[in-house]
C-alpha cells in the first residue's frame, strides 16, 4: 500500500495560526508575489483591506443599491459565473433579459411594448453612451440624405447633468451645450432651452432626477418647447430622458406625470437598475421608442460563441447575474411592492427634510418631493464652519454625506445631500438626525472659525 506524506512545509503552513503565516507578514502591494499562498491567507488579507472602506449602509452619498433580500444574495452567488453576452450558452439568461426589457417598455409606455427595442447595460453611463450614439447616427443619416454637412453636431442639456454626458461629448466629438442654472432652479427648464438649439442639435437630454438635488426636469414642457421650435423652423429635435434614478421612482410615485414614451418626442430612455431599480451594482437599461430610432448599422452580429448574436453595447463580456437579480426584483415586488418601497424612501426623506428645516443652522434646498433626496445648505447666519466641516464631522460617526457646490453660475452655493435608499429606515434616519444635531452643536460651540481649507470646485457622482 502506498503511503503519501505531505511535505513538511506544506503541512506546517496549514496548521500555523492564520495571522502568523508568512503571507500575512509580507504582503506585496505593487508586484505579484514570488510564491503562492493558501486561499485562506489571501482571503484574510483582502478582507482586512476592504474593512477600511466605509459601511455601505451608512453611505448617504450614493444612489446605488446597498441592500437586497437574503434570497437575492443566494441567487447572486448561484449565478455570478454567467456571461450576459454569451446568449447561446446561457439562453435562459438571455430570455430573462428580454422579459425585463418588455416589462420596462410597458412601465415606460413604449408604443409597441411587446416588440420593445432595448438592452441591459453595465449601468446608466453605458446607457447614456448608447443612446447618445443613436442620436448622433440618426442625425448624421438625416443630414446626408438632405445633402447637408455632418461635421458640427451638438447636444443640449442642463449644466446639472451627470459627468457621463461630458464624457459622451468628449469621446464621440459632439459639442456639449450646457444651459446654465440660475437663481434657485438647478436644472434645465423649457424657457432657457431654445437659444441653445439649432439644426446641428442631435438631441436634448432631459434628466428625471438630478444628481445635484433630486429634482425632475419638466420633460413635457421641454418637449412642447421643441414642438414650437419645429413648427417655426422645420427642424425636429428629439429628446432623450436620462432617468437614471427617476425611471424606477416616477412610475410608482408619480404615475400621472408625463415624462416617458407617452410623449412622442421622447425617442430613448435609460435608467439604472442598480439605483432605484433595487439591484446591486452592475446593471442598467436603455430602451428606444421603436426600431426606427436605433440605427441598424450600430448593431453588430457575431457567431463565434455559437449562434447569431446581435449586440449593441460598449462592453462585450459582462456579468449576467445582475440581470437575473433585476428579474428577481420584478417578480418579488411587482407594481405594489415597488410602490411600497419607493414610498417608504420618500417618507423617510420627508421626515429628514422636516427635521433639517427646523434647524436654524441650515436652509433646505430640496426636500425629497421628487426623488427621495434631501439637499441643504448652511444658513447665512453661520460663519464659523461650512458644509465641508459638517460632512467631516459626520464621518466620525460613520455617515458618508457628500458636500459639494452646485453647477456653474450657482457655484456660490455649497450643499450637503442625503440620498434615501431601500434599507435606510426611519430608525436609521433618527440616528442620523441625532448625529447631525450633535455635530452641529459641536461646531456651534467652537471658540473660533474652523481653519480654511481648499474645497473641491464641483461634485460628480
Amino acid at each position: 500500500m502506498a503511503v503519501h506524506r505531505r511535505r513538511a512545509a506544506e503541512a506546517e503552513s496549514t496548521i500555523v495560526p492564520r495571522f502568523t503565516r508568512a503571507g500575512m507578514q509580507h504582503v506585496p502591494k505593487d508586484r505579484l508575489p514570488e510564491r503562492e499562498m493558501l486561499p485562506g491567507t489571501a482571503y484574510q488579507i483582502v478582507l482586512d483591506e476592504v474593512m477600511l472602506d466605509g459601511n455601505a449602509r451608512f453611505n448617504l452619498a450614493t444612489f446605488v443599491t446597498t441592500w437586497m433580500d437574503e434570497e437575492a444574495d443566494r441567487l447572486y452567488a448561484a449565478t455570478f459565473d454567467k456571461n450576459m453576452i454569451d446568449k447561446d450558452e446561457y439562453p435562459q439568461t438571455a430570455e430573462i433579459e428580454s422579459r425585463c426589457v418588455t416589462m420596462l417598455a410597458e412601465l415606460w409606455h413604449a408604443p409597441y411594448g411587446a416588440e420593445a427595442v432595448g438592452t441591459s447595460t453595465t449601468g446608466s453611463s453605458e446607457g447614456c453612451m448608447l443612446a447618445g450614439l443613436a442620436l448622433k447616427r440618426r442625425w448624421q443619416q438625416a443630414r446626408r440624405q438632405a445633402g447637408q454637412p455632418t461635421d458640427r453636431p451638438n447636444i443640449v442639456m442642463g449644466a446639472n447633468v451627470q459627468v457621463v454626458w461630458e464624457k459622451f461629448a468628449n469621446y464621440w466629438e459632439v459639442e456639449p451645450r450646457y444651459v446654465p442654472c440660475e437663481g434657485n432652479v438647478f436644472h434645465l427648464t423649457a424657457d432657457r432651452l431654445l437659444e441653445h438649439v439649432d439644426e446641428n442639435t442631435i438631441g436634448v437630454v432631459a434628466v428625471l432626477g438630478s444628481t445635484m438635488d433630486g429634482s425632475y426636469e419638466p420633460v413635457l414642457e421641454i418637449c412642447e418647447a421643441l414642438d414650437r421650435y419645429e413648427a417655426s423652423s422645420g427642424v425636429s429635435v428629439p429628446v432623450h430622458v436620462d432617468a437614471a434614478s427617476g425611471g424606477f421612482v416616477a412610475p410608482f410615485l408619480q404615475p400621472e406625470l408625463p415624462w416617458d414614451f407617452r410623449l412622442p418626442r421622447v425617442v430613448s430612455i435609460q435608467s439604472s437598475g442598480h439605483k432605484f431599480g433595487l439591484v446591486y451594482p452592475g446593471v442598467g437599461w436603455v430602451l428606444w421608442r421603436d426600431a426606427e430610432h436605433l440605427p441598424e448599422d450600430l448593431v453588430f452580429h457575431v457567431n463565434y460563441l455559437g449562434g447569431d448574436m446581435p449586440t449593441f453595447a460598449l462592453n462585450f463580456s459582462r456579468p449576467g447575474a445582475q440581470v437575473i437579480l433585476q428579474y428577481f426584483q420584478f417578480l418579488r415586488l411587482g407594481m405594489d411592492g415597488y410602490r411600497l418601497v419607493q414610498q417608504a424612501c420618500r417618507d423617510v426623506a420627508l421626515h429628514i427634510a422636516r427635521a433639517v428645516e427646523d434647524m436654524p443652522e441650515y436652509d433646505l434646498v430640496a426636500g425629497g418631493t421628487d426623488l427621495p433626496v434631501v439637499c441643504f445648505a448652511m444658513s447665512g447666519e453661520v460663519s464659523k464652519y461650512t458644509v465641508y466641516d459638517v460632512s467631516r464631522k459626520l464621518r466620525e460617526r460613520g455617515w458618508l454625506v457628500p458636500a459639494y457646490t452646485m453647477p456653474p453660475k450657482r457655484e456660490d452655493l455649497a450643499v450637503l445631500r442625503v440620498v434615501v435608499r431601500n434599507g435606510f429606515s426611519h430608525d436609521m434616519a433618527d440616528l442620523f438626525l441625532r448625529d447631525l444635531r450633535d455635530a452641529t452643536r459641536w461646531l456651534d460651540h467652537l471658540d473660533a472659525a474652523m481653519p480654511h481649507e481648499e474645497q473641491p470646485s464641483s461634485f460628480h457622482h
